[in-house]
């Protein structure tokens, strides 16, 4: 493990692989893409945007098939946020349906525009790419997603509107060494840096 100085502080390195893009699971028919490689790691969530692809939302996860078979649960029982996917892949957030709290209250709006909501969960699941990160150590792992996503929030760029809010983040403690990850993948991601400290 190596440790390098960076401004009097220690800090350990990580390089972190993302392989994809992979369909959301069980969609792989209508999109020709390959299927989620089952990894304890980390997942982001993509819109296809501009010359590579645009970082919706990062997770975490021991296996990332049981993982994504509750997400598809969450979305097709109208939890989660629902969006315009022509408009999310130019960086612009237009919902078709509002998920988590406000579907809690809103289960009779949901029950009347279930047809309308569903259809656009079929189209927004079919059109997310996934992109997978062996990351065997859990608290890593809180700190990675975390990192991901505040780097996302902190961005000045149109498009990180889009991104998902609202998430339980784990960064790092006071009492944790920084760790510098460099991200190697063969496509261009917005939202996620070449090097991320977490």
């Amino acid at each position: 493990m190596e440790l390098q100085q960076l401004d009097n502080i220690k800090s350990e390195n990580r390089i972190i692989e993302w392989l994809g893009p992979f369909s959301w699971a069980g969609y792989e028919n209508q999109n020709n893409l390959d299927k989620i490689p089952d990894i304890e790691g980390i997942y982001l969530w993509t819109f296809k945007y501009k010359d590579g692809y645009l970082v919706y939302c990062a997770g975490i996860t021991k296996s990332t098939r049981k993982r994504f078979r509750q997400h598809t649960l969450e979305y097709k029982s109208g939890n989660y946020t629902v969006f315009n996917v022509n408009d999310a892949e130019q960086g612009r957030r237009t919902e078709i349906w509002h998920g988590w709290s406000y579907a809690r209250t809103h289960r009779e709006e949901f029950a009347e525009r279930k047809e309308e909501i569903l259809n656009a969960v079929e189209v927004q699941l079919t059109s997310f790419r996934v992109f997978v990160a062996q990351m065997p150590d859990k608290r890593e792992r809180a700190r990675f997603e975390a990192a991901i996503m505040n780097n996302i929030y902190s961005s000045t760029e149109h498009w990180a509107e889009l991104a998902d809010r609202g998430m339980a983040l784990s960064k790092r403690r006071k009492d944790e060494l920084p760790i510098v990850v460099e991200n190697i993948s063969n496509v261009k991601f917005y939202g996620l840096p070449k090097t991320l400290e977490i």
